[in-house]
C-alpha cells in the first residue's frame, strides 16, 4: 500500500540525502506534536502545528520523529478534542505504547505539503539559502527562523561564523529566489 505521493513508507525512509550538503536535508514537515496519551486504547493527543488542520482527515500516513528521521504510522482514525486532534495509529494498541510517543513530531513528507500562494514559503525552503544584499554583498546563509508575534526573524550565519539577525519584513527582505538559492535583503541603518 502506498503512502503520500505514491511512495510506501519504506521508500520514504530510504530516500537518499544530499551528500554534498553540510546541513541535513529536511525530509518531513511537522503538522503536530504528540502531547500525551489519551485514554487506554492507544489514542494520542496531538497539538496542531499546521495552517491546514483538515489534512488530519485526508492523510493516510504520518511520520513520528524528527524532521530528518521518522517512523511511519498509518492513521486508523482521528477526532477533535478541544484544540487538539486525537489520533489512533496502527501499531499503537494501548496507553503504554502511546506514552512512548510523547513529545515526537507528527509529520508528513515534504513532497506532500499543501502548495502555498505565490510569495509565501515554508520555513524548510528558506533554511540554507544564501543571504545577499541589494549591493551584491554576501552576508552568509540562513540557518534558522525565529517566529515571533510581530514578525519572523532570520538568523544568518556569516563566513566568520558570527550571527546576524534580520527582521523578515518587506523593507528588509526584497526577494526570495528559491531557484537560485538566495534571498536579497536591504540592510536598514542599525541592522549590522
Amino acid at each position: 500500500m502506498s503512502g503520500p505521493s505514491g511512495l510506501s513508507p519504506d521508500q520514504m525512509n530510504s530516500s537518499p540525502r544530499d551528500s554534498g550538503s553540510t546541513q541535513p536535508e529536511f525530509r518531513y514537515i511537522a503538522i503536530g506534536r504528540v502531547v500525551r496519551a489519551h485514554g487506554i486504547k492507544g489514542e494520542i493527543s496531538v497539538a496542531v502545528m499546521t495552517d491546514f488542520p483538515e489534512r488530519f482527515g485526508t492523510t493516510e500516513w504520518v511520520y513520528l520523529g524528527s524532521e530528518y528521521e521518522a517512523e511511519p504510522y498509518r492513521i486508523v482514525s482521528h477526532r477533535w478534542h478541544k484544540s487538539n486532534v486525537l489520533l489512533t495509529l496502527e501499531g499503537v494498541p494501548d496507553r503504554t505504547t502511546a506514552e512512548t510517543l510523547q513529545g515526537l513530531l507528527v509529520q508528513i513528507p515534504v513532497e506532500a505539503v499543501t502548495p502555498l500562494p505565490e510569495g509565501s514559503y515554508y520555513l524548510y525552503q528558506l533554511i540554507g539559502l544564501d543571504i545577499v544584499t541589494t549591493d551584491g554583498e554576501h552576508l552568509g546563509k540562513l540557518t534558522d527562523v525565529l517566529e515571533t508575534k510581530a514578525n519572523d526573524v532570520y538568523i544568518v550565519k556569516g563566513p566568520d561564523q558570527k550571527e546576524l539577525l534580520l527582521p523578515a519584513i518587506p523593507d528588509v527582505i526584497k526577494e526570495v529566489d528559491l531557484e537560485n538559492g538566495r534571498i536579497t535583503v536591504n540592510l536598514l541603518d542599525g541592522l549590522i
